[in-house]
């Protein structure tokens, strides 16, 4: 009894002992730290280098600041000698360099385009105080738009939150918000300037008299201020052809009221007169004594009877008179006119027949 009962203490003490073992072991695995690690190519997107950034393994070290980060959008190169020196002084050791010689830390950024910032501004100015379509608008800056780079964590829209223009002059303020991250703050960007109106228009290439047609050579689009050139700016398309009602210099805008339709009928110029009505159609030849374009009434000389007649211009070194055509008479107002001692109002059909039919008799 004594024998077994000594078996079963050792037999428990053994497995015990094991159970120790192997629980310290687990332990110390727990306990024991992973030697921190020397990182090549840092990343960062604050202003600050942290020992989190430099190495892997960090421990409660990695939250400490160590370097001041390199501009926005740069890369910047730190000496592992250097590296390993401020980890040191944080009590930072063992650390496994891997034979590097040193880390290339890169501060992130956003770069807000001098093209967005004029996009913006102008879209922010449409239509307020006068102005027109954002695309029409030509932007003077107070100061030269540049790339500008912030924050990577600035990941938000250019939103406005002021825009002013005055009516007059065309200054304008106008003040941007881009939100940050959850924990980032908020940036805010202002411009200023002066905004113009603008508008598409043909302009001249060479100095034009009265009279002279345009071809597509002598004009070029361009933009001009809305205020200049006023509300009916001339378009190429529409210009290209047309004759000049006055004369204009080289770049001059065109406008509407500057063209006219040219003369398809000069004055002295030997014309077609064409005579015109129902089931008739006679052509002759004829001299202008006036100027025309299409639709406009001219005089012309008949060389053959020597009169002076007017018509409408239809074309090129073409007039057409018209010739009115007489109104049938009615068959009850020809009765009337011939008829006999009868009053007219005692007249019919019938009785018009009757009258007729016994004339032969």
């Amino acid at each position: 009894m004594t024998f077994r009962t000594l078996l079963l203490a050792t037999a428990l003490l053994t497995a015990a002992t094991t159970l120790a073992a192997a629980q310290g072991t687990a332990q110390d695995a727990r306990d024991t730290i992973e030697a921190p690690v020397l990182r090549a190519n840092v990343t960062v997107t604050g202003d600050i280098v942290r020992i989190g950034d430099v190495i892997d393994n960090a421990g409660p070290a990695a939250l400490i600041a160590i370097y001041r980060a390199p501009d926005l959008g740069t890369t910047g190169a730190l000496p592992t000698a250097q590296v390993l020196t401020a980890l040191r002084a944080h009590q930072v050791i063992g650390v496994d360099t891997r034979d590097i010689k040193e880390i290339a830390v890169t501060r992130l950024a956003r770069t807000v385009e001098a093209k967005e910032i004029e996009r913006a501004v102008a879209g922010a100015l449409e239509h307020r105080s006068g102005l027109g379509d954002a695309a029409n608008l030509s932007l003077t800056f107070d100061r030269d738009v540049q790339d500008i780079r912030l924050d990577a964590a600035n990941s938000g829209a250019l939103q406005p939150v002021s825009a002013r223009v005055e009516p007059r002059s065309g200054r304008f303020d106008v003040t941007f918000e881009i939100a940050g991250a959850t924990s980032a703050a908020s940036t805010r960007l202002r411009f200023t300037g002066t905004a113009i109106e603008t508008v598409e228009v043909a302009v001249l290439t060479r100095n034009v008299d009265r009279g002279d047609l345009l071809r597509s050579s002598d004009l070029v689009v361009e933009r001009r201020p809305k205020a200049d050139v006023g509300g009916d700016a001339a378009s190429r398309d529409r210009a290209v052809g047309m004759q000049m009602r006055r004369p204009l210099r080289t770049s001059q805008p065109l406008k509407a009221a500057d063209l006219v339709k040219p003369d398809l009928v000069q004055r002295d110029q030997n014309v077609t007169l064409i005579y015109q009505t129902a089931g008739l159609y006679l052509t002759t030849r004829g001299k202008a004594l006036d100027n025309g374009t299409e639709g406009d009434t001219v005089s012309v000389l008949n060389p053959q009877s020597k009169r002076t007649i007017t018509g409408i211009v239809t074309g090129r070194g073409q007039v057409t008179i018209e010739i009115a055509t007489p109104k049938a008479v009615a068959a009850a107002d020809t009765t009337a006119s011939i008829g006999s001692d009868e009053p007219a109002a005692s007249a019919s059909p019938a009785a018009t027949r009757s009258q007729v039919t016994s004339k032969p008799e």
